[in-house]
């Protein structure tokens, strides 16, 4: 499995997850010319933007480790860009991040890090 690969299935897993958990996927992989962002959801009267990070082990470390300042700098940009073009109006916006780890069909590991930046 390449990186693509288990990245989408990551990115389904996360949004079962978030579905299990009441929330409503608005988008998945929004694109623009400034880049993507893995999951839009809304959450009571948020919209909640959700970068997905999936490995297969912690040996270089957890995903979630990977949304550096860099990283997070580039999703605030395109999340202004989502909320310039698609919902201009909004009450509250949050950044969380959802890192899974598989180890192997049976064992899948979710954390959910709500307002990570």
């Amino acid at each position: 499995m390449n990186k693509k690969e288990l990245g989408a299935i990551g990115e389904k897993y996360a949004a079962d997850y978030l579905k299990g958990k009441k929330y409503e996927i608005l988008q998945l992989n929004f694109s623009c010319p400034l880049g993507e962002i893995d999951i839009i959801a809304k959450y009571k009267n948020s919209i909640v933007f959700v970068e997905v990070k999936t490995r297969t082990s912690t040996k270089f470390g957890k995903g979630m480790e990977a949304v550096n300042y860099y990283k997070q700098q580039k999703l605030r940009k395109v999340a202004l860009y989502y909320l310039n073009n698609k919902a201009p109006f909004f009450s509250n916006i949050r950044f969380d991040v959802i890192d899974i780890l598989i180890q192997n069909e049976d064992e899948i590991k979710i954390e959910h890090i709500e307002n990570a930046f």
